[in-house]
């Protein structure tokens, strides 16, 4: 099967190796074209324009930072719709809002492609290891038709319905997420700061019926301040404004959410946002004093 993928940052680059190794044909769009070197060296093609990949290939990937850049490669010079057509998918796992995936969807669809949106759970080892949770909405048949991929990138998928539903359910999972990082960031905190040892805490949560993979996998880093990316900060505060925006829509009080999004937008403003969202630990620490 031969895919392009638009998109090699931290997601895109793990899951289209993790295409290339189970031997998909993958045809590569970066807008720093030097990111596409490793995957060229593992057997991939590279394209120069969205447009150009699309025409290449039957079915593209799209694995892109924001709103922004998800709608700027579909409807820039040399984008997407410059080459979409009967027969041809295009496949949005960006995490946006419904209304850009709506926007997005009408447009491919209206050049004679089908269209899904299929944001995923998961950070960088998720996508190394093929382990993302996909959420898939919109056109069913060509859902049918990209599973292959799927059942490589993720450990299982869903077909919500409507286009929309993918984007709505990728935010409701990061708001909670976002949220839980803030409580756990001010328990670590508290520990430390009343005189317990904070590594003993997390083996009491652990035990007990609040145990997850992310205070497991997150807080022996978060003690050491390490901070290395698997989910930049900023795509995670941007994914809290966006799930509060469809608070608003639907007229949800969120306060925690809320809460949570201003520590966010804090830890953005000392600098933290290339590094992972467990950075906002960092926005409780005393301030350091000494010089």
């Amino acid at each position: 099967m031969e895919v392009g993928f638009l998109g090699l940052g931290i997601m895109g680059k793990a899951m289209s190796m993790n295409l290339l190794r189970h031997g998909f044909k993958v045809t590569v769009w970066n807008r720093t074209v030097s990111k596409c070197d490793e995957l060229v060296e593992h057997g991939a093609s590279i394209g120069e324009t969205p447009a150009a990949v699309i025409k290449k290939c039957k079915y593209t990937i799209a694995m892109l930072s924001d709103p922004s850049a998800a709608l700027s490669v579909v409807f820039d010079k040399d984008g997407v719709l410059e080459q979409i057509g009967n027969g041809k998918g295009y496949v949005d796992m960006s995490t946006v809002d419904a209304d850009t995936s709506s926007k997005i969807s009408e447009a491919i669809k209206s050049k004679g492609g089908s269209f899904l949106e299929a944001p995923v759970s998961g950070s960088k080892k998720p996508a190394e290891d093929g382990q993302l949770v996909i959420l898939a909405a919109g056109d069913k048949a060509l859902y049918d038709e990209v599973v292959p991929a799927f059942e490589v990138l993720g450990k299982k998928s869903f077909h919500l319905g409507e286009v929309g539903n993918g984007a709505k359910m990728k935010l409701v999972v990061n708001m909670i997420m976002g949220s839980m990082m803030n409580a756990f960031s001010e328990g670590l905190t508290l520990a430390g700061r009343s005189g317990l040892n904070p590594s003993t805490l997390l083996d009491v949560l652990d035990l007990g019926a609040i145990a997850n993979p992310m205070f497991k996998m997150k807080g022996p880093s978060m003690l050491k301040n390490n901070y290395s990316p698997a989910f930049p900060l900023k795509h995670q505060q941007k994914d809290m404004r966006l799930a509060l925006a469809l608070g608003d829509e639907n007229a949800v009080p969120m306060p925690i959410a809320a809460a949570a999004n201003e520590a966010f937008k804090k830890a953005r403003s000392m600098g933290l946002g290339d590094l992972d969202f467990s950075a906002v630990h960092e926005t409780l620490k005393k301030p350091d004093h000494s010089s």
